[in-house]
């Protein structure tokens, strides 16, 4: 074959560290706004970034030349510097270790769009440690809970 032809989304979710709530209504469009751009800069295509104050949900079309890996950490690390150099804070900027990542097919788009659009309305309801434990319980990602989230010292 001469060409590579493909269609792949992911999901991924990561948190501040700590889970703090430290995403503020003032500025986090805008912070929303550079994630998907970063995305975008590596040749993948963002479809929506949205979350709440403790963390974030990007759902995007990549291609396989690229690893998740690479394009989370590339996406957190730019992002916080970019908080970071904007002062949006007293304190340093940082994002949790680590990610949850699942794929989706291309008939399944619509409706993981319309759930990280809903994010303010859904965490009204449901915590973010309850909503991340029951995305892992679903697609069957096994995970060890003394690993899922940094807790204060």
């Amino acid at each position: 074959m001469p060409n590579t032809y493909f269609q792949m989304y992911v999901q991924t979710v990561f948190a501040v560290k700590y889970r703090e709530s430290q995403i503020k209504p003032e500025w986090k469009s805008q912070l929303f706004e550079v994630i998907g751009n970063l995305i975008n800069e590596v040749n993948c295509k963002t479809l929506i970034v949205n979350g709440v104050s403790d963390h974030v949900h990007c759902l995007f079309g990549f291609r396989p030349v690229h690893s998740i890996s690479e394009i989370m950490q590339s996406v957190k690390a730019k992002s916080s510097k970019w908080i970071n150099e904007k002062g949006f804070l007293k304190n340093r900027f940082e994002w949790q270790e680590g990610y949850g990542s699942v794929t989706y097919s291309h008939g399944q788009v619509d409706v993981v769009f319309r759930y990280i659009k809903n994010q303010e309305r859904h965490h009204q309801k449901e915590t973010f440690k309850d909503e991340y434990v029951g995305m892992l319980k679903k697609y069957g990602v096994n995970y060890d809970e003394k690993y899922l989230f940094y807790e204060p010292i």
